[in-house]
């Protein structure tokens, strides 16, 4: 498990919590907590590319993130940054509703709707009332009942409904965009149908008890009719997903549920008489959850046996050695996933900690080159920069140890810390070299911020 902070560049600034899937507590009550799973965030892009294909968008600048939050929402923000809460993927029935709801915000994304909507807030006027309903809108899921008594308090209803008014016609044009796009790709929309039907249901509840989904995706008979004549009429609605697909959501699900849940409460649902694959994953999960390794890998070593080319099994176990101080097996575990998914950045990530936990100098170079490779691919992860900064430092390059610890401490808001090694980091660095301007990047856009609230 790694926690860390980036700032997310949306219409307002959230500080995010990243973590790894894994049993984990929060000390932020703040922030917004992600879930980071290679697995869970390539099945998600997977549902997502052919959505984005027929929409005009380019698949490599989506930005994926799963927000570890029980209640269902979705939302997308600037940078095509799409959200998705553990809430509506494990309430999900099936894959058909997850990709419904990705061409919902797809839809936003392609028309435009992010910048129309600051457009708005600003009409709607700068009052307290807008500040909490934007917050909303980007979904920050507090869940804070404060927020449904400002929005009832008189004087800004008005802007209530301005704000709302405009907001239903982006959900309409959203809910025809994903009808067109899944039309395109050939998939039913009877996902996308199924889900609006369970929300109507909330409507009628207290806001406090809603899903955000509802508060931030205003829900109208419209819509719904609108879906169920497109369902009625589209030549893809007796379209059946293929296979995989379906498999995909249920081990996403299934891994969910083993990882947030308590693992007593995964062995009951995935009961032992359950021998699909989905339910042997869950179990694994759940009995690795419960201490027990002696039983734990024998329960993943057959879904490895059955699936070698599968390489979110092969994590799994590595994960499990890797928590029980195997390191020897768990860094040879990790290498065969990267072998697997060489693309895969937490991955790579995991296996230079592992090494590096290894303390071995003969393996350092072998750590910096895997997390060198994950940076390139996703440079915010705040593990692989503190990562890379204890490699640097083993191998006495302080300079780049240093720049490599400013990253880190400015994705977890360490700004003090970062501000001081990078700093640091210019002293060493030859000057005038790629890492030395970095490092001055870094000092000169944290005094930029610090100078702006002075004043």
């Amino acid at each position: 498990m790694h926690l860390s902070k980036f700032i997310l560049p949306t219409i307002g600034a959230l500080f995010l919590t990243n973590v790894c899937l894994t049993e984990a507590g929060f000390s932020r009550a703040e922030a917004l907590p992600l879930v980071r799973d290679t697995e869970i965030e390539n099945t998600i892009r997977t549902f997502a590319a052919p959505l984005l294909t027929v929409a005009g968008l380019e698949d490599e600048h989506l930005n994926i993130h799963i927000v570890r939050d029980p209640a269902l929402n979705a939302f997308v923000a600037r940078g095509q940054r799409l959200f998705l809460t553990t809430g509506l993927l494990r309430h999900s029935k099936n894959a058909g509703q997850v990709i419904g709801v990705i061409a919902h915000e797809i839809g936003h994304i392609a028309g435009g709707h992010l910048a129309r909507l600051h457009s708005a807030v600003e009409r709607a006027g700068k009052t307290a009332f807008v500040t909490q309903i934007l917050g909303l809108a980007i979904g920050a899921l507090a869940q804070n009942p404060a927020g449904a008594a400002a929005v009832a308090s008189g004087g800004q209803h008005v802007a209530q409904r301005s704000f709302l008014n405009f907001s239903r016609g982006q959900e309409q044009a959203a809910d025809q965009a994903a009808a067109l796009y899944l039309d395109k790709v050939g998939i039913s929309g009877n996902g996308l149908l199924e889900f609006l039907n369970f929300l109507s249901g909330q409507e009628f509840l207290q806001t406090s008890n809603q899903d955000p989904y509802v508060r931030t995706h205003p829900l109208t008979r419209s819509r719904i009719s609108f879906m169920e004549h497109h369902v009625a009429k589209s030549p893809a609605t007796k379209n059946k997903l293929p296979p995989n697909i379906v498999e995909r959501h249920r081990r996403m699900v299934a891994k969910l549920d083993g990882f947030l849940d308590p693992p007593e409460k995964t062995l009951r649902k995935y009961k032992a008489t359950d021998k699909s694959v989905v339910a042997r994953y869950a179990r694994a999960i759940a009995t690795y959850r419960l201490a027990d390794l002696a039983k734990a890998l024998p329960m993943i070593n057959a879904l490895i046996s059955e699936f070698p080319k599968n390489p979110y099994f092969v994590e799994l176990k590595a994960q499990m050695l890797f928590e029980n101080g195997k390191l020897e097996k768990a860094m040879k575990a990790y290498q065969k996933a990267v072998n697997l998914l060489p693309s895969a950045p937490l991955i790579r990530t995991s296996l230079a900690h592992v090494i590096l936990e290894m303390n071995r100098p003969e393996l350092n170079d072998l750590a910096l080159k895997h997390v060198n490779h994950a940076l390139r691919v996703e440079r915010f992860m705040p593990l692989a920069w503190r990562l890379a900064g204890t490699a640097y430092g083993r191998k006495n390059q302080m300079g780049q140890s240093a720049l490599a610890l400013a990253e880190y401490n400015v994705l977890i808001g360490r700004t003090r810390l970062a501000s001081s090694q990078a700093k640091r980091a210019i002293k060493i660095l030859k000057e005038g070299s790629p890492a030395w301007l970095r490092a001055q990047d870094i000092k000169n856009e944290i005094d930029r911020n610090r100078n702006k609230k002075r004043r």
